[in-house]
């Protein structure tokens, strides 16, 4: 049986973990909040509801959340009122999204690398170590998607 109040405060602690990695608050929880409904769409009220604030803190918040392509509006027909839903794959989407930042943080760090001169250098060396991370995360996190999308559920 659903435990309403642990559900709430799980959504808190892992919106709050999303927050800390620098993720704005707001989305976070709604993210989540969308995460653990049983309901396939939530309007902005019942996002409010949900989570304790005014609809108008759901409005940017769910704006975030589709420009990251996590989340969809729908309007409700014969109504002013729309529903957000949760994409399918949307938290592997953005993280997928954002591969090509480790092939443009590993090169900032090749610029890194010779302005300290050099790998032979202490810091070139501790550089050279975190450009060649970035360039296996650009190149190993498209395969741990396929393999994800592989694995039988």
């Amino acid at each position: 049986m659903r435990d309403e109040e642990a559900v709430r405060q799980f959504v808190e602690r892992l919106s709050r973990v999303l927050a800390d990695w620098g993720f704005p608050p707001m989305a976070g929880r709604v993210l989540v909040a969308l995460s653990v409904a049983e309901e396939d769409t939530l309007s902005a009220a019942d996002l409010a509801e949900r989570l304790g604030v005014s609809p108008a803190a759901i409005s940017g918040a769910v704006r975030y959340l589709i420009q990251l392509g996590m989340v969809a509006r729908d309007p409700v027909p014969g109504s002013r009122r729309d529903v957000y839903r949760l994409l399918h794959d949307s938290w592997w989407e953005v993280a997928l999204t954002k591969v090509g930042l480790y092939k443009t943080l590993a090169g900032m760090v090749d610029e890194g690398i010779e302005a300290l001169g050099g790998p032979q250098t202490h810091a070139g060396r501790t550089m050279t170590e975190l450009r060649d991370f970035y360039l296996f995360m650009h190149q190993e996190i498209p395969l741990l998607y396929d393999k994800w999308r592989a694995t039988p559920r």
